[in-house]
């Protein structure tokens, strides 16, 4: 007698990774009478951050776009250079349009119920999932869970950093950007043994989201990211400003081993299953890509993919010597980038950072850069052992 399930499907938390699955399962006609449910710890009705991305197709969630550059700068003290993009655009889209957009979605699909709740516990059972919550205990044929990952530090194996940030919205009292030009990294800053630059989001010739963005171990304290936000705004000429909002995050960016699955009925979302990429922390359309990739196995057989993200191994090995290198030389950083935009264009290196490029590609890109500090890197990996600062 085949087991019976309150739910098909079970989602455990309601954010990003959560939302897009849910979205593209009530976009699929062959999951129609699959009973979905949303357990989220809080409704979705604040612009709680921005999601910026570079694409070349078309997406599901144009319509709710809040701007997009044509052109993309990168500055180092090397190498100044605003590139026209040919293919891509680089969009941005905020939290409370994405959560509406989706929301609407949602109600529109009955077979989709949403419950504001915390996932305690999620269970394996020899043919489904038992989730022990603060709304009660429900049963489902598959789990997805993208709930923080949980893990045991291994800092003698793997790599530990964090892209933080605090960013501005500001409104400036003269014109000063250009809101055809994302400025994607300005690295002529002071870097302080680590990788730090300005990173601006004009939307208009006095409104922008201005972020200071490092990539280390340790945050700062707020005041230090706020000094070189004045700072950047006053080298541009701008004195008399409004702060209009502000963003303050914190992305881990490690080669530690998150699973995708645990065991037959669970599916690790987000970043449990490692989908903020780990040298960049870039997340929102690696989160869609995997939503899609699940929705399309579980239409055309009922069940997960067997490979649960497809992600290529040569790709994670070149994230690993990128974390290897800005937590043993953070200021090695800004000298890589420099080379990587002097000697590719913004095409290639959005399609080798979508991990999308051909072996010939990659060898391309891999040329473009010194090899010394990738090279003692990889010495580093084959004896299993993170690399380390050496003060001189």
């Amino acid at each position: 007698m085949a087991a019976t399930f309150e739910y098909d499907y079970l989602i455990a938390g309601g954010g990003a990774a959560g939302l897009s699955l849910a979205y593209y399962i009530s976009q699929e006609p062959r999951l129609a009478d699959k009973r979905v449910l949303v357990i989220e710890p809080e409704a979705k009705n604040q612009n709680d951050r921005t999601w910026s991305f570079w694409t070349d197709a078309p997406t599901p969630f144009d319509s709710i776009v809040a701007h997009e550059w044509e052109q993309l700068a990168f500055r180092s003290p090397q190498f100044e250079q605003v590139f026209k993009l040919a293919r891509h655009r680089y969009k941005m889209i905020r939290g409370l349009d994405f959560y509406n957009f989706v929301g609407q979605a949602l109600t529109a699909a009955p077979q989709i119920v949403r419950v504001q709740g915390t996932v305690e516990t999620l269970e394996n059972t020899s043919t489904g999932i038992v989730a022990q919550t603060s709304a009660g205990t429900f049963t489902a044929r598959y789990a997805f869970d993208s709930r923080p990952p949980h893990f045991q530090k291994r800092p003698d194996k793997y790599r530990y950093l964090l892209q933080h940030f605090v960013g501005w919205e500001v409104e400036a009292a003269q014109d000063v950007f250009n809101p055809k030009t994302v400025e994607f990294m300005d690295f002529r800053g002071e870097q302080q043994h680590e990788a730090r630059f300005m990173y601006v989001l004009p939307f208009s010739k006095r409104r922008a989201l201005v972020e200071y963005t490092l990539f280390s171990a340790e945050v700062l304290p707020k005041a230090e990211y706020e000094k070189a936000m004045r700072d950047y705004l006053r080298e541009l000429g701008v004195t008399d400003f409004r702060i209009e909002a502000e963003e303050v995050g914190a992305i881990p960016m490690t080669d530690h081993p998150l699973p995708t699955t645990v065991g037959r009925h669970i599916v690790n979302l987000g970043t449990r299953a490692g989908r903020a990429k780990p040298s960049t922390g870039y997340a929102f359309k690696r989160i869609h890509a995997h939503s899609a990739h699940l929705v399309r196995a579980l239409a055309a057989t009922g069940q997960p993919p067997a490979d649960p993200t497809g992600d290529q191994w040569q790709f994670s090995f070149f994230d690993t010597l990128l974390l290897d290198i800005m937590q043993r030389q953070g200021e090695q950083t800004r000298h890589i980038f420099t080379e990587l935009f002097t000697y590719n264009t913004p095409e290639r290196l959005f399609d080798f950072l979508d991990e999308r490029t051909s072996n010939w590609e990659n060898l391309q890109v891999l040329n473009s850069v010194t090899p010394g500090p990738f090279l003692r890197s990889i010495a580093h990996v084959l004896r299993g052992r993170p690399g380390r600062r050496v003060e001189k």
